[in-house]
């Protein structure tokens, strides 16, 4: 079943600027994993904000569960979208974790009861119900970006909008984040739409959008995109270290039967290789 739909969707923020999206068509069923990528000025950030009605377009339609976004039903639509920002502050509203995660399900008139036991399933599932009455903006870059990923995940989105979720992360917390993500989604079975500039999130995802100038440009899957793109930078990206190794080996004679996304698929490809050779 489609889940999210765009029809020939146009956007600019003033009329004296050009058009940051340029008739982007795309449909995405339900349960699906999807990374938009492209350039900063894209409008990665701006598809995210239409389906949330942040936004709405000059031109075209917007569907999200068969129904087409407009003013009179947006705060309906806006039930079933959960949005985890770059920066996991933007979210807090609470002084504690507590109250952050609890924030909306009061606003959306949820029983005390069914409340409290939201907030202690949401923090256990990222690992923070240690936390539950510490105060936020104490709390690690890592942690905090759990606390906001708690919060929604409360609500029970059928769609997760993560925009830039890990930028501002190190490694490791980017790490960590990105298997609580995947971990939630094996339990819940939510829509998934990931914008973000780290490849390695992108061969993750089932389908990949790549973007540029605002023109959907390519809607394929991580494997076919790794192996056509020879130019990462016209992306604004750079490519993953398992890409350019394959890349390499490729050039002193190396076969792969299908592009290798990670470092265990490099070196079962390299060391099956070996043995037929």
């Amino acid at each position: 079943m489609t889940i999210i739909e765009f029809r020939d969707v146009y956007y600019r923020y003033n009329e004296e600027e050009n058009w940051v999206l340029k008739k982007i068509s795309f449909k995405i069923t339900a349960g699906e994993s999807v990374a938009i990528i492209g350039h900063n000025g894209s409008g990665k950030s701006t598809i995210i904000k239409l389906i949330n009605g942040l936004l709405f377009p000059q031109a075209g339609d917007i569907f999200i569960d068969g129904e087409k976004i407009n003013e009179r039903n947006i705060w309906g639509i806006r039930q079933k979208v959960g949005m985890v920002f770059q920066n996991p502050e933007n979210q807090f509203v609470g002084t504690t974790v507590k109250d952050d995660v609890a924030f909306g399900l009061e606003n959306r008139g949820i029983p005390r009861e069914v409340m409290m036991e939201r907030i202690d399933q949401s923090l256990q599932a990222v690992g923070m119900q240690d936390f539950l009455l510490h105060e936020a903006q104490h709390l690690s870059g890592g942690q905090k970006q759990r606390v906001a990923i708690a919060a929604v995940m409360a609500i029970q989105p059928s769609i997760l909008l993560l925009d830039e979720a890990t930028s501002m992360l190190d490694p490791l917390g980017r790490n960590e984040i990105i298997e609580t993500i995947q971990h939630l989604k094996q339990i819940h079975n939510f829509t998934l739409l990931t914008i973000t500039h780290d490849l390695d999130e992108v061969t993750l995802a089932d389908r990949v959008i790549v973007l540029r100038e605002g023109k959907l440009t390519n809607d394929t899957t991580p494997r076919e995109l790794f192996s056509q793109v020879n130019n990462w930078g016209s992306l604004g990206l750079a490519p993953p270290f398992t890409t350019k190794l394959a890349s390499a080996l490729k050039k002193l004679g190396y076969r792969f039967p299908a592009h290798p996304l990670n470092h265990k698929e490099l070196l079962e490809a390299l060391w099956t290789y070996n043995l037929k050779k």
